[in-house]
């Protein structure tokens, strides 16, 4: 199903008409991942993506942004077709996107800067920006002093100072805690109902139902593989709404039944987010947790840069690997073992492998590819398979460094092989036991 083409109402901002999309496997061979969008944004609304993981949401965002050529169909602003970057949007990024060597200032001002504003325009914009989400005597500490929910309120200020028609929200609240993103919620909401301001509408994705239930005023329900659109539901509820009101959680509900199969019964539940992994050694992350170890557990990152004489972006993938795999902490500026890392220094180098192992199994796409090679007689994918699932899962990764990164975590905690002869992956055979 796909929502009406509505282009001759004046009230449209933006519109996608039959929008389909390819990506290129390394073999050469096409994968359609969109098939027959049209949707539309119109003014003083906001519309949310919601779907299971994998139906295509970032793509028809990046899509209507501009970002990305559809390989079918055309992308309108105002009417008029789209070339280039769609100049009335600003986008939220899930991952923060900040310059880690920026203070919160500089990183809302270099937009401004980059769209050639005058110096004068450029301060009078990020001060307001700074004031309307709450950021007033942060202006200058650095990302790596803010928590989530301040990061992604730099974030939201940047896109917010230059102004735009539509802000485009790419599920901006999944890297906070709970009571964050609510409070993140209600305000971006306040600003953009208040009279006469921009954004006038909203874009949003997300795999969370409360929230879009609580956000937004149409609702486009995407199926997988392909993507398409199932379903568009209106969602008349007064505003403010309320989390626990029984009209929000009748909606919940009935959202629900759609995602999970009562309406589209070949559609999977949404599951966890997919996180992408830092392109580091398995060996650069052990030596940090031994780096740790020796001085006490706990160290200021930039101390740790200095004393490694690593450039400190390196650093701060390597501290981002430990951390996804749950070995250290990072409060403020430092960064603090945990009890699993501490665990892993300590342990012999088989054990070492056996903790790597059994963390790297908490990480989405590792869970993925070893259900696979389980599922297989064989216990065997071939590489395709494998890139095939990072580009669905994360289309906005680098293909063959996601891939890279994986074979060789893997590799250090014998979690599976790959044979680079036969671009195959396999189960390692189970070692005898010692008599």
């Amino acid at each position: 199903m796909t929502e009406p083409a509505m282009s001759t109402n004046h009230d449209i901002l933006c519109e996608a008409r039959g929008i389909s999309h390819d990506f290129v496997l390394p073999n050469g061979k096409l994968l359609r991942v969109l098939d027959n969008i049209s949707l539309s944004i119109r003014a003083k609304e906001v519309v949310a993506l919601l779907g299971p993981s994998g139906c295509g949401k970032s793509t028809i965002l990046r899509i209507l942004a501009g970002l990305i050529q559809p390989a079918q169909g055309e992308v309108l602003y105002h009417g008029q077709a789209l070339q280039g970057i769609n100049p009335g949007v600003a986008i939220v990024f899930q991952s923060f996107a900040l310059y880690p060597w920026m203070t919160v200032r500089d990183n809302i001002q270099t937009v401004l800067r980059a769209a050639g504003k005058p110096r004068e325009e450029v301060v009078r914009r990020s001060t307001s920006a700074i004031r309307m989400v709450g950021l007033k005597g942060f202006e200058d500490a650095y990302p790596r002093e803010l928590s989530g929910g301040m990061k992604q309120r730099v974030g939201t200020a940047r896109a917010f100072a230059v102004d735009p028609e539509i802000l485009f929200m790419d599920e901006p609240f999944s890297h906070v805690d709970a009571l964050t993103a609510e409070s993140l919620r209600a305000e971006i909401l306040d600003i953009w109902s208040a009279a006469g301001t921009h954004p006038s509408s909203i874009l949003m994705v997300s795999h969370d139902i409360p929230e879009v239930a609580y956000m937004a005023d149409r609702i486009v329900v995407l199926g997988a593989n392909p993507g398409r659109v199932r379903t568009v539901l209106e969602n008349t509820l007064p505003r403010p709404r309320d989390y626990r009101s029984p009209e929000l959680l009748e909606l919940v509900d009935r959202l629900h039944d759609l995602i999970t199969g009562h309406e589209l019964p070949d559609v999977a539940a949404p599951v966890a987010a997919y996180e992408p992994l830092p392109p580091v050694e398995a060996s650069e992350v052990a030596g940090l947790l031994e780096y740790l170890d020796a001085r006490g557990g706990r160290q200021d990152v930039f101390q740790i840069a200095e004393e490694t004489d690593r450039p400190f972006d390196r650093v701060i993938l390597v501290v981002k690997a430990a951390e996804m795999l749950n070995f250290v902490d990072t409060p403020r500026r430092l960064v603090v073992l945990d009890p699993e890392g501490k665990k892993f220094v300590q342990a012999l180098p088989e054990a070492r492998k056996a903790i790597w192992r059994e963390q790297l199994l908490k990480l989405r796409l590792f869970q993925e590819v070893c259900e696979a090679l389980k599922r297989d007689p064989n216990h065997q994918v071939d590489r395709d398979f494998v890139m095939e699932t990072i580009i669905l899962r994360m289309p906005q990764e680098n293909l063959e460094k996601t891939f890279t990164t994986l074979v060789r975590w893997a590799r250090f905690g014998d979690l599976f092989i790959y044979n680079e002869a036969t671009e195959t992956l396999t189960l390692p055979q189970p070692k005898p036991e010692l008599l």
